[in-house]
């Protein structure tokens, strides 16, 4: 009797093939976070390149994560459909093309249409690559993959930044863009080697459940943009806050009317353990992005240090993220995925609640303090937490599962980054008594970017050091929060 190749499991796939799979999902997954990092870094210079303000090229940006974080659940649901492998495919062949469309680009026009179809592209290697993953390998090839998945997505955010600054330095913001082209070439053809799955039922495109998810999400992300510039009162992110409400409750309904046809069985979320998982990027993934956003441009306009050295003093949070996800996965397999997420999120919440020691001076030494357990806090969960939420549901819903995990990874971020600059700067400018209002949440937007102005400076580093402290504590309340909702939720025996 022979196996259907749609039903490989990881004992059919061969030796050559899981590392073809492998090597496709971990170049992949470089290459989105650098596609946001990177872009991040390029964007001044692409700015004057292209002779556009830098408020308009900040479109760029925003084009990408709208998409990017509307898309995931459409694309894992329809991985499950029509094929794992080839969402995968296609996704890893849009983020390459658009990437060298952007490089080539003669106007801002067309790098931001690019840059949205290229977030489309990106949603779709996030969900389906998570999805092939689970269903071609299991045990320890499976823990072993994941663990390569978690390594390649903290390289991309932890080099990202760097890799570009020096690309940009030596040579052309083109540069950035065609690296990451260059990332897909691999990534796809190794990823033609992965066997092809799609979910044994296959019901008709849920596009009632898919419109609602989608928009949905592209109005909350809208939303998002719009207050960095515009505030959370202005008329322009009320109504698409409004929006994005009103489409979820619809999406929530279709799904528990049509469970048959549903883009995403949103009974999973009854079971605790699939709960605690999603929950995992609030815990985790918020707080390192936050930290890799504002403490360097803490570092430079307090402490008044230079680019390359204050990424350098963010080592103890970058290194363990690089180093710590392949051992996760081993240490998982010897005691359980409980035990590693639970043990993760508390040394977030340590790492964080030791950012109460940090100065703008604070050496190297001083910063370890805080930083490392931080790090090491993510780089544990970066090596497990991608299994964990596609092995909570049966592995025909491993690409929806991947989807709403990596959904709310992203909003998450998107929130973190708003709600931490709105925070920061909101406590910054308490400390400039005797200024307008307008006038104190300027120099305080600017001081949280690494701006600050010199005939302020003493009470904006004393308003950004305590900001940051109480950053600190809030995410140490979270983190906390989420090891006891974790070692709650999940079995000992889950996962092993």
């Amino acid at each position: 009797m022979t196996t259907s190749p749609l039903l490989l499991t990881a004992t059919d796939v061969g030796r050559g093939r899981y590392w073809a799979t492998v090597t496709a999902v971990g170049c992949a997954g470089m290459m989105l976070p650098f596609s946001v990092t990177g872009a991040a870094v390029a964007l001044p210079s692409m700015a004057a390149g292209l002779g556009a303000s830098t408020d308009a090229a900040q479109w760029m940006l925003n084009a990408f994560n709208i998409t990017f974080a509307a898309l995931p659940l459409a694309a894992g649901g329809l991985a499950d459909r029509i094929g794992r492998r080839r969402v995968l495919l296609a996704g890893i062949a849009l983020v390459g093309a658009l990437s060298l469309l952007v490089s080539l680009a003669p106007s801002m026009a067309v790098v931001d249409a690019a840059r949205a179809v290229q977030g489309c592209g990106a949603a779709a290697v996030l969900a389906a690559g998570a999805a092939v993953l689970a269903d071609s390998t299991s045990g320890r090839r499976r823990q072993l993959a994941f663990g390569v998945l978690g390594a390649s997505f903290g390289t991309g955010l932890a080099v990202g930044p760097p890799a570009a600054g020096a690309l940009v330095q030596a040579g052309s913001w083109r540069a950035v863009f065609l690296l990451v082209a260059a990332l897909a070439v691999p990534a796809y053809l190794c990823a033609t080697r992965a066997p092809e799955s799609r979910a044994p039922d296959r019901p008709p495109i849920d596009l009632a459940g898919l419109g609602c998810f989608t928009a949905g999400l592209a109005a909350l992300s809208f939303a998002l943009v719009r207050a960095t510039g515009a505030g959370w009162a202005a008329p322009g992110t009320l109504l698409p806050l409004v929006g994005a409400a009103a489409l979820m409750a619809a999406f929530v309904v279709v799904e528990l009317r049509r469970p048959e046809r549903a883009m995403f069985d949103v009974r999973l979320f009854r079971r605790p353990e699939f709960l605690a998982v999603v929950c995992q990027p609030f815990t985790v993934t918020l707080g390192f992005v936050v930290l890799l956003v504002y403490l360097p441009a803490y570092l430079q306009g307090v402490g008044g240090r230079g680019v390359l050295t204050s990424g350098l003093l963010l080592l103890p949070l970058t290194a363990p993220v690089l180093l710590l996800p392949l051992p996760a996965g081993r240490l998982a397999a010897a005691l359980s995925v409980r035990t590693v997420l639970t043990a993760a999120s508390a040394l977030i919440a340590l790492g964080a609640l030791l950012l109460l020691t940090v100065r703008g001076d604070a050496s190297w030494a001083a910063l370890t303090v805080p930083l490392l357990p931080f790090g090491a806090g993510v780089g544990l969960a970066f090596g497990v937490m991608d299994d964990a939420a596609v092995s909570t549901v049966p592995v025909e819903r491993a690409g929806a599962a991947a989807g709403i995990f990596n959904t709310l990874r992203i909003t998450g971020e998107s929130v973190a980054v708003s709600g931490a600059a709105a925070l920061l700067t909101a406590l910054t400018s308490a400390h400039l008594p005797g200024l307008p209002p307008g006038e104190a949440a300027r120099l305080a937007a600017h001081a949280v970017q690494g701006q600050v102005d010199p005939a302020r400076r003493e009470a904006l580093a004393a308003g950004f050091t305590g900001a940051l402290h109480v950053l600190g504590v809030v995410l140490a309340v979270l983190s906390a929060a989420g090891a006891v909702l974790t070692h709650r939720a999940l079995r000992e025996s889950a996962h092993r």
